[in-house]
């Protein structure tokens, strides 16, 4: 029996592994077994480890799938013998004197239950311990056997060490350091920690990365808890739809983004739904396995042929600028099947990021287009004069589901103190800091919702708090499930605020003016009131919606906005409006036109 169990976790890192294995080799402490477990990787580890298989200190053992580096370090735990355990990820390398000096303080100090080495990292960087904003890391720690198990994958998916095992050990005794640099913690792009956190990772990346089936606990350390399971439920555990009678057969591809749940109103109305998704996803483009089910994954590696075998009916290729490399790929296969394209974001960002060529290729080249507002279609018809009418639809994107359509009014705030309070969900574009100190003198409270976001405008909330205190006030994230019951507290919302310079003319629109934000329907959803700038006289997306439905308080100057959200009259009147429209802002409101617009392109 070694006095010293490594182990060493496994997946998709055969180019790293020998460098690993190397640096154990090289301990001046000899006395270890590695148990080495291979995660169910893509490629041929016994490859990479053939040099090293003549070491009977060395075991390895191949898992049938993925099942997470918890189920790993377990299976690891179990198989193991030492006294004391240490890990070695295969991306990760010791100094030679690493194992030596960890077991010097463990023995030194009796009451200590783990001990930690410093740690190189980020190639020329270095730490005596915990690196500043992360947790002690596997590659550092040595620490005495115990009962405790690793937390795995179905109960949460965490870069934080602490909370998927440290933390129990902290309940045994104190950590000691070595105080040394025996150990790096290798930077590279397929690092666990740059796969969770966004916005590199991030629970999209995560999930296309690792092909997750089953829905996921996630928190990362940058990032808001992420509770799959309790949230998909209602849609999860149901039965799927059968299939109508003119039901379509609907292949979607790229990415959802927000509210991605919303694509089940088609197969609710009997329609079979398949997903083909974007390699290498970004935090917010939703991709597959998709965690509320009903929705059939099409392997990318094979997807030509698998697509000639289903046949879809339609191709319904969407959403986001990341998507667009991936959804021209799936165009240009020329696969005979009617491809329809919808695109949400600005068109200028692909200009910017190189893929304007592939953009126009998915507005000339597929059979049906769709616009996320007329304003967006008329943009887009000045240079596309051949854009045929009746192969266009207009219709926003992600827009959320109706089951988070709830009733669940919250008494307004300013019943309590008299004075208004206003909303922004996300980013306070516009709201620059003496924007908000007017809003203050005319007794308008700013509540700012989104943690992740709040850490991004940091420099603004310290200026703002600075210059309105009391006034703009910080909240963290939350779900459409609490959509209705948080934010109807407030009086009213807002919308992007800005000044348009367009002056009526369409090639002068930018994206603020062409843009229908994913807040619309957030305040939508609780009855809102919302609140933008004057921009008659101008082409803007959002102003013409809220007219047209009238759900908008518009204003020039801040004392002309106090003045008309201190008008309790005009306001009730204009909630009383925004709730009896909410269900516009939702998808399951168009599904049955978008399902038509399919039938028109299928012919």
């Amino acid at each position: 029996m070694a006095r010293i169990s490594v182990l060493m976790p496994t997946y998709d890192q055969e180019a790293f592994i020998a460098r690993a294995l190397d640096s154990l080799l090289a301990q001046t402490f000899t006395d270890w077994e590695l148990i080495l477990i291979d995660d169910g990787s893509p490629g041929d580890v016994t490859y990479a480890i053939r040099r090293f298989s003549g070491d009977p200190r060395i075991r390895y053992r191949r898992l049938d799938a993925n099942g997470g580096v918890g189920l790993a370090l377990n299976t690891a735990l179990d198989a193991s013998t030492g006294e004391f355990i240490a890990y070695l990820p295969s991306d990760d390398v010791y100094h030679a004197a690493h194992l030596g000096s960890l077991v010097e303080v463990l023995d030194a100090n009796p009451d200590a239950v783990l001990a930690f080495s410093g740690v190189r990292y980020r190639y020329n960087k270095t730490a005596l311990g915990q690196i500043e904003g992360n947790p002690l890391q596997p590659v550092q720690v040595l620490h005495r056997r115990m009962a405790d198990r690793w937390v795995e994958r179905e109960l949460l998916v965490s870069d934080d060490w602490n909370a998927l095992y440290w933390d129990k050990l902290a309940g045994h005794g104190r950590f000691a350091p070595t105080g040394q640099v025996t150990s790096e913690w290798v930077w590279h792009g397929r690092q666990m920690h740059r796969l969770i956190r966004e916005p590199e990772g991030g629970i999209n990346a995560f999930r296309s990365h690792f092909q997750i089936q089953h829905p996921l606990r996630f928190k990362s350390t940058v990032g808001n808890r992420i509770d799959e399971v309790e949230h998909y439920r209602r849609f999860r555990e149901r039965s799927d739809t059968p299939t109508a009678p003119d039901g379509l057969k609907i292949l979607l591809v790229g990415e959802l983004a927000y509210n991605p749940e919303r694509v089940l109103a088609l197969e609710e109305r009997g329609h079979k739904l398949y997903g083909l998704w974007m390699p290498e996803p970004h935090w917010y483009n939703t991709v597959g396995p998709l965690p509320f089910g009903h929705v059939e994954d099409i392997p990318y590696a094979n997807w030509r042929e698998t697509v000639k075998a289903i046949q879809p009916d339609v191709i319904y290729a969407q959403l986001n600028w990341q998507a667009v490399p991936f959804a021209h790929e799936v165009l240009m296969a020329n696969t005979g099947i009617p491809f329809v394209w919808h695109f949400k974001e600005s068109p200028f960002i692909c200009m910017d990021r190189g893929t304007w060529g592939q953009l126009i290729d998915l507005y000339t080249r597929s059979d049906g287009q769709i616009y996320i507002s007329p304003e967006m279609r008329d943009w887009f018809a000045g240079f596309l004069p051949d854009m045929a009418q009746e192969n266009v639809l207009v219709m926003d994107a992600d827009l959320p589901k109706r089951e988070w359509l709830t009733d669940e009014q919250s008494p307004r705030l300013s019943e309590q103190d008299g004075e208004i309070h206003t909303v922004v969900p996300g980013r306070p574009i516009g709201l620059h800091s003496h924007v908000v100190e007017e809003l203050a003198k005319a007794r308008i409270h700013l509540h700012f919702y989104g943690d992740y976001t709040q850490g991004q405008w940091k420099e603004w909330i310290d200026r703002t708090l600075t210059a309105a205190p009391g006034y703009l006030h910080l909240h963290p994230h939350v779900d459409q499930g609490v959509w209705v019951r948080e934010f109807s507290q407030y009086d009213a919302g807002w919308l992007h605020f800005f000044e348009s310079k367009n002056g009526g003319e369409i090639r002068r629109a930018d994206w603020d003016d062409l843009n229908y934000p994913a807040r619309l329907s957030t305040l939508a959803m609780a009855g809102l009131p919302m609140l933008q700038r004057d921009n008659c006289g101008h082409i803007v997306a959002t102003q013409t919606l809220v007219e047209s439905v009238g759900t908008g308080v518009f204003f020039k100057t801040i004392p002309e906005l106090g003045e008309k959200l201190y008008d309790s009259a005009e306001l009730d009147a204009v909630r009383t409006t925004t709730w009896a429209a909410r269900k516009l802002f939702t998808f399951d409101f168009y599904a049955e036109s978008l399902a038509c617009f399919f039938r028109t392109i299928v012919g």
